[in-house]
């Protein structure tokens, strides 16, 4: 749905209206975070950042043409052809202007947020296909993409900023959708990124290691987590899905507010949606859910125990939203998998090549120990660490990585600024068994190597990057495509007769 321009008191409100100095009251026609959007007439927030503070660009958005300008820093000049609004936090203020810029778009949708460590990709694209098979239809926001039923938008962040946020739903009520499954990561928490939304559902997963160079501990990385689900953004969650299997989310259930709808999901026997007789194959998985509406065989073509518990959260979900189970049970088998999530790679080959997205200590460890009970043959992975990111987790992935696997090839991930000998170095002292494991810098190397020392009834994971299709390195990001490269190897391979 388009929107019409607006005063700038009418979007900021009287609390903050009063601080505006300059132009008074101008019209707003777009928001901006990025001093190279603006336009005439557009309101630009100067935002702090890790790598670039907005404030350096306020000049520069002035002369783009911005109206006026919010920032936590306040200015000498005066112009008569600028308002300047000086604000405490311009982030948790950027999500309030957002959701009034565009008329309130979570108010004509059902917004269902998934968060947790691990998961989240999954159980959205889930849930949005049950719904779909229902005939509901569900925008999906989340790091493969951004789907708006009618329009597919490449993703730029888990959780987009909260003025992209609001785009979005707001172009999913012009394409007449009845909601929006989210991914909301804990960036988009702390960074009031999702704030003021109302969501009927927020699930939470799991928490396991990871952010740790944004949250400094796990208590910190929980207590974002608890946020959204307690209100301190915005408000509170109408239902909220919880794993019981999670300790996490065990002490998750006994802090949500008593006014809070709360549904568990798991194996444990306490759970109101729990699993039971599970069977694992190759090929997807069984298992009986017994929830309020009864008791159902499940089949799944979703591979590993973990992808039990996603199936089971989304179902959890649907529950949630009003939905009978019956009716959402009946093509799970149908769901074809999510682009980098044990993606397998046929190009010919003998051997089985997957490309996930674990890039964490519990993911690698979920992934591999799943391969583990269905490989015959030898189970080799290639994987690296990402550079400007938790150190901590480095020894922790390389000890999971060779305790599970029968040879490690550890290499490149979106290296950044770092250099991926020191990255190396952090990871060797995660190394229990040295003969098992080899580095090699280049990814798409390691790879290669990887591919030639596998035969028939071997597999191998290639982990870390998933859907991505870039590698970072420094300031520069250059194409990079597990998927592709391994295709491209393989053939390569079949035509010198080593497939």
């Amino acid at each position: 749905m388009p929107t019409k321009a607006k005063k700038l008191s009418a979007i900021l409100g009287p609390k903050f209206a009063k601080a505006m100095k300059g132009q008074p009251d101008p019209k707003i026609e777009r928001l901006a975070i990025d001093s190279r959007r603006v336009t005439p007439g557009s309101l630009f927030f100067a935002l702090p950042g890790l790598k670039a503070d907005g404030n350096s660009f306020v000049d520069e958005a002035i002369s783009r043409g911005a109206v006026a300008v919010i920032s936590s820093q306040p200015r000498r000049f005066r112009s008569s052809k600028t308002a300047f609004v000086t604000i405490e936090n311009p982030r948790q203020t950027l999500a309030a202007v957002a959701r009034e810029f565009y008329d309130k778009p979570d108010e004509a949708l059902s917004l269902v947020g998934v968060t947790g460590t691990n998961g989240k990709t999954t159980v959205t694209y889930l849930v949005k296909q049950i719904l779909a098979n229902l005939g509901q239809r569900y925008g999906c926001l989340g790091t493969i993409g951004y789907d708006l039923v009618r329009r597919t938008v490449p993703s730029f962040r888990t959780t987009p900023e909260s003025l992209d946020l609001c785009d979005l739903l707001n172009q999913m009520r012009g394409f007449e959708c009845r909601g929006a499954v989210m991914e909301v990561s804990s960036h988009g928490i702390d960074q009031h990124r999702v704030a003021g939304l109302k969501f009927e559902v927020a699930a939470f997963l799991n928490l396991t290691r990871d952010h740790l160079d944004y949250h400094d501990d796990m208590e910190s990385y929980y207590q974002v987590k608890r946020s959204f689900f307690l209100g301190e953004h915005g408000p509170q969650p109408k239902v909220a899905i919880m794993n019981l299997d999670d300790p996490y989310g065990e002490r998750l259930v006994s802090e949500v507010p008593d006014d809070v709808e709360v549904i568990t999901f798991g194996e444990s026997p306490k759970a109101d949606y729990r699993v039971s007789q599970i069977a694992l194959s190759s090929g997807g998985s069984t298992f009986v859910l017994s929830c309020p509406d009864g008791e159902f065989e499940v089949n799944t073509s979703l591979v590993g125990r973990y992808n039990v518990s996603n199936t089971l959260a989304a179902l959890a979900i649907c529950g949630g939203l009003g939905l009978n189970v019956t009716n959402c049970v009946k093509d799970l088998s149908s769901f074809s998998g999510i682009p980098g999530r044990m993606q397998k790679v046929e190009a010919g080959q003998s051997s089985t090549v997957l490309v996930d997205y674990a890039h964490t200590e519990d993911a690698l460890k979920n992934a591999l120990s799943m391969l583990r009970d269905v490989t015959t043959g030898k189970l080799s992975v290639v994987f690296g660490c990402g550079g400007n990111r938790d150190r901590g987790k480095r020894p922790a992935m390389m000890r999971v990585a060779n305790e599970l696997a029968d040879v490690s090839w550890a290499t490149s991930d979106n290296p950044r600024n770092e250099k991926v000998e020191d990255i190396f170095q952090d990871m060797r002292e995660g190394i229990v068994d040295g003969d098992r494991v080899h580095f090699v810098a280049d990814r798409r190397r390691a790879i290669e190597l990887a591919l030639e020392s596998c035969g028939e009834g071997d597999c191998l994971l290639i982990a870390g990057k998933g859907h991505e299709s870039f590698q970072e390195y420094g300031e520069t990001v250059i194409p990079f495509d597990d998927r592709k490269v391994a295709i491209e190897l393989i053939e390569n391979m079949r035509l010198g007769g080593r497939a």
